[in-house]
Parts: structure tokens; C-alpha cells; sequence
């Protein structure tokens, strides 16, 4: 520290020197004793050899940095984000190279997911496709009759396509924050009843107990109810497709404290292993018996996070799986009016 000290004023010291001999050589200054001018030149060439290397060294120090950091960024503008820069230089040009390589580690994840999602949107449509155009195809060629069983089945196949591509957009706006929130004062508890009677036939079918446990005195939530249903619809459908005959599937609504409502959809079903718990919210992915598209759960995930609330995921193999989200009792804008 000391000898950079010294360094610069050496080279201060120097420069001043030189400019002094100047101004006398050009008479804008008292000429210096004939004795003395050699000794001023002499020190003004050593403070201007250190000057220059004192500059080299910042140049050295910070030039070349900065110079690696535009030329990553060159290569992030051409669609590279491989790009990682040394972290090096002075404290401020090292943290500026630290939040590039943060930054290009962050596109290259997003990049992935873009192609992964597209990768997996093109292979959820194809199936679907497929087997339309493999039965058209055959209704054509009269290898199928052309009855009204054939026509059911195809007419099935194009609800499937319908509710992947609105599946799809309610994810796109959800995740985007363009998801316009209807939102209205809800009775939870009157809500879940509802959606537990709307599954009452098809868990009687399945054999499948169905059951509702939702507290009478919770206050009416200022939520969007059609969105909610919809959560619950996606947990529900989960919840029953995986259970066995003679299971049993739970909804409990209750306050999970002073500012929060929770709702728990608890099943008896397959359950999942812990590399299925893990990736459970995430876009497409699916379990090995799940005949889903694999985006219910990050619906309902989003779904939940717009209403300013959060989901979560318990489960075990073979013990059953346990979805719970809870929901605050005000928006945070509606706390600050």
C-alpha cells in the first residue's frame, strides 16, 4: 500500500517536473538555476516513467476486465449464453463480472426450459393428433365402421385438445402476471362443498369414499372463485385418479392462522417417490401411471401464487399423497386501503 503511495507521488512529483522545465523553456516561467536543471529533468523522465506505468497497470487492472465483459456480452447478444468471464480486477469490476456470469447462468436455464416446454408442448399435441388422423384415416379406408361409437371417440380426443391448449394459455397468462383475477367475496367452505358434490359420482364409481370437512364460521374471502374451483377441480381429479377401489379421499377447510385460510386435499392413493415429490409442480412432468397432460399441478400452482398464496406437497409410496394450499384472508393492497 505503501509503495503505490509512494509511486504516485513520484510520478506527481515528476510530472510537475516536466510541465515546470516547459513553462521556463516557453519563458512563462523564472528560468531554474543552470545547477538545478538537470536534476528537475531527470526527475521529471523517472516521475513520467512511473506515471506510465502506474497507468499501465490501471489500464492492465481494469481495461482488460471490462474488455472480457463486453466481449461476453457481445457473445450473450449473438445468442450464446455459454458465456463465463474470470473475476478478477478491482472489488467493483469483479462484482460486475460475478453478476454477468449470474446473469448469463440465469439465460441459459431459461433458454433450456424454452426448449424444453416447446419439446414437450409438440409431444402432448402430437399424441392426440395422432390418433385422429389414425382414425379418420380408417373410418376413410373402411377399416372402422362409421358408427356413432367411432365419432365419440373422436370427438374425445378433440376435447383433449381443448383442454391442453387452454391449459396452456392459463399457464402463459398466470406465469406472465397478464391473468385477470375476477375477484369477488367467496364463502371457501360453500366452495369446496360444491366442488366435492360435482366428484360425488365418479368417486362412487371408482368405489372411492369421498368426504368434506369445511368450518362453518370462516368470513368470506375476496378471491377469484372460478380460478379457486379450478384449483381444487386440478387437486380433486389428482387425488381420485390415484386412488384404489375402497380408498378414500379427504377436503378440509380451515384457518391456518389469523391471516390465512388453508385447504387440504389428503388422498389413500399411490402416493409418489421422493424424485416424483421433487418435480411435482413442474410443467409436464408426470408420474409412471399418470394419463394426464403433466400441468394441472403447475396450474394450480400459479393459480394459487396470483392469489398472493402458496401450495405444497406431501406424499409417501403406497401411503398416499397430501396437496395443501393456503390463501391469505386480505390482498396485501386490500390491507393498505
Amino acid at each position: 500500500m505503501w509503495l503505490v503511495i509512494a509511486m504516485l507521488v513520484l510520478a506527481v512529483c515528476g510530472v510537475l517536473a516536466l510541465a515546470w522545465l516547459a513553462a521556463t523553456s516557453l519563458g512563462l516561467a523564472a528560468p531554474v538555476p543552470h545547477a538545478s536543471a538537470p536534476m528537475l529533468l531527470a526527475g521529471g523522465i523517472l516521475g513520467a516513467g512511473i506515471a506510465g506505468l502506474v497507468l499501465a497497470g490501471v489500464v492492465r487492472r481494469v481495461g482488460m476486465p471490462l474488455g472480457a465483459v463486453m466481449a461476453g456480452a457481445e457473445r450473450v447478444a449473438a445468442g450464446d449464453y455459454t458465456v463465463s468471464i474470470a473475476e478478477h480486477g478491482p472489488p467493483a469490476v469483479r462484482a460486475l463480472a460475478h453478476q454477468f456470469n449470474t446473469m448469463t447462468r440465469r439465460l441459459e436455464q431459461h433458454d433450456r426450459l424454452r426448449r424444453d416446454l416447446m419439446a414437450d408442448v409438440a409431444h402432448e399435441l402430437r399424441t392426440p393428433l395422432t390418433v385422429m388422423q389414425g382414425k379418420l384415416e380408417g373410418l376413410l379406408d373402411g377399416v372402422y365402421a362409421r358408427d356413432d361409437r367411432q365419432l365419440a371417440e373422436l370427438l374425445e380426443e378433440t376435447r383433449v385438445l381443448a383442454r391442453l391448449i387452454e391449459d396452456l394459455r392459463t399457464l402463459a397468462l398466470s406465469e406472465s402476471g397478464a391473468l385477470k383475477l375476477q375477484k369477488e367475496p367467496t364463502d371457501l367452505s360453500g366452495l369446496a362443498r360444491d366442488v366435492v358434490r360435482a366428484f360425488a359420482g365418479e368417486a362412487a364409481a371408482r368405489g372411492v369414499r369421498l368426504d368434506v370437512e369445511a368450518a362453518a364460521d370462516l368470513a368470506p374471502l375476496t378471491i377469484d372463485p372460478v380460478r379457486i374451483r379450478e384449483v381444487l377441480t386440478n387437486l380433486l381429479t389428482n387425488a381420485l385418479r390415484h386412488t384404489p377401489l375402497d380408498g378414500s379421499v379427504g377436503v378440509r377447510v380451515e384457518a391456518a392462522s389469523n391471516d390465512r385460510i388453508s385447504v387440504v386435499v389428503r388422498d389413500t392413493g399411490s402416493g409418489m417417490t421422493p424424485a416424483d415429490l421433487e418435480r411435482a409442480f413442474d410443467r409436464f412432468h408426470k408420474g409412471a401411471d399418470s394419463r394426464g397432460s403433466g400441468l394441472g399441478l403447475t396450474i394450480a400452482r400459479s393459480l394459487v401464487a396470483a392469489h398472493g398464496g402458496e401450495i405444497h406437497a406431501s406424499s409417501e409410496a403406497d401411503r398416499g399423497t397430501t396437496m395443501t394450499f393456503t390463501l391469505p384472508r386480505e390482498w396485501p393492497s386490500e390491507r393498505e386501503t
